[in-house]
């Protein structure tokens, strides 16, 4: 009965290459096993490329790219829209991002009949509390949802402006001409939010003065609570309320004592960047990329290669670099199936957006093409690669 389950869910998650791959057209996307690439697309301000290589058994990883309207008014403002959300404990909230942010995020802009740091910080925030809320109806039934979560990296192109809004451990990066030298340099354009680095641990040891054990090394790793990488995240409601850390959630992820303030945030580290004509291109790609190539390597790749495929470039890139740490050949890795390939690298997500200075520059009212993508193509059939795909089927999965 177990394998009949199995076999059923391999056949829901999974794309057959007949129905899904258009070989002819590279309209909605291609599969080639575990990689999604869509390797050019239009956007308002250029042309872009896209890629995803699955690891988990369910891929974790969720992205978007959204371009035209950027608010439900006929007045605007128009740009671009970019998402990358890397779950964690299941796909569960990186799903629930990926139907509910960019929506709020046009919901404020019409509100506010404009884009800015506040309209995205607000998005964020329903997008939280919307999540609190599922989790809140699902507990009865599923409470493990309550230690499911997703980092969740943003970028909006409108006016001329880049507007960047993070939260957990997925990278923005720049590539910068110089125009003295012709080089093209990496700019980190996000601040990340991961116990690994100094500066967060401080943050955390600020803000809770009281607790020794805010951050705890095990094995070799820094984690908050001795659980968890990251210090900012939407989800991961059980290091946030504290009614759900406790039976029936699985013993592993219970304190053994309640907290008296959230350990976790959502609050997201957000930036605004006016785009230069020297600006070229953006990278953003969830942690799994940038876990084997640096910035400046991701950025060279770019730049020294056709625009056609970057995406898929910078995943194969990965992978061979994954593969080589292993002392093993690229073209082995590509044989090992899901599940058992996380045990070598995460799950990876990139957007390559190239900005066209011209297109960039115009005013946030001029429409343009528009247009809808989604990582791993879920943008096609409602049940074709995401059988969860709105949260009331979640605790049908």
């Amino acid at each position: 009965m177990l394998a009949g389950l199995m076999n059923l869910l391999r056949a829901c998650w999974r794309p057959s290459s007949d129905r899904y791959v258009h070989s002819g057209s590279d309209a909605v996307g291609r599969q080639d096993g575990l990689l999604w690439y869509k390797d050019t697309g239009q956007h308002m301000n250029g042309e872009f490329s896209m890629a995803v290589v699955q690891a988990n058994n369910l891929l974790e990883d969720q992205s978007q790219i959204e371009s035209g309207p950027l608010s439900s008014l006929e007045s605007g403002p128009y740009g671009t829209f970019l998402g990358i959300y890397d779950g964690h404990g299941g796909p569960e909230t990186s799903r629930y991002i990926n139907n509910h942010l960019f929506p709020h995020l046009k919901r404020f802009a019409a509100e506010q009949q404009g884009m800015s740091a506040d309209v995205i910080k607000k998005a964020f925030q329903a997008t939280e509390e919307g999540f609190f809320s599922l989790v809140s109806k699902q507990w009865p039934t599923k409470p493990q949802i309550a230690a499911v979560g997703s980092c969740c990296l943003v970028g909006v192109i409108c006016g001329g402006t880049l507007y960047i809004a993070n939260v957990g451990d997925s990278r923005a990066v720049l590539g910068r001409l110089v125009k003295a030298t012709g080089e093209v340099l990496s700019v980190q354009l996000s601040a990340e939010h991961n116990a690994g680095i100094e500066s967060v641990r401080q943050e955390l040891n600020s803000l809770h003065p009281d607790d020794s054990q805010i951050v705890v090394l095990k094995h070799n790793v820094w984690r908050v609570k001795g659980l968890i990488q990251v210090s900012r995240s939407i989800g991961d409601v059980y290091l946030k309320k504290t009614e759900f850390n406790r039976e029936p959630l699985y013993a592993k992820f219970r304190l053994r004592e309640p907290f008296r303030r959230p350990i976790l945030s959502a609050e997201p580290s957000i930036s605004v960047l006016p785009l230069q004509p020297h600006d070229q291109f953006l990278i953003f790609a969830s942690d799994g990329l940038w876990e084997h190539l640096s910035n400046q390597e991701a950025v060279n790749i770019v730049q020294d290669n056709p625009r056609n495929g970057s995406a898929r470039r910078l995943v194969k890139a990965a992978l061979q670099e994954a593969a080589k740490k292993r002392e093993m050949r690229y073209s082995d890795l590509k044989k090992i199936d899901r599940g058992v390939r996380r045990h070598f690298h995460d799950d990876i997500t990139v957007i390559v957006v190239f900005l066209d200075s011209n297109l960039v520059s115009r005013a946030s009212t001029v429409k343009g093409p528009t247009l809808s993508v989604r990582g791993g193509g879920i943008n096609l059939l409602a049940n074709s690669l995401a059988p969860c795909t709105t949260p009331t089927e979640l605790n049908t999965c």
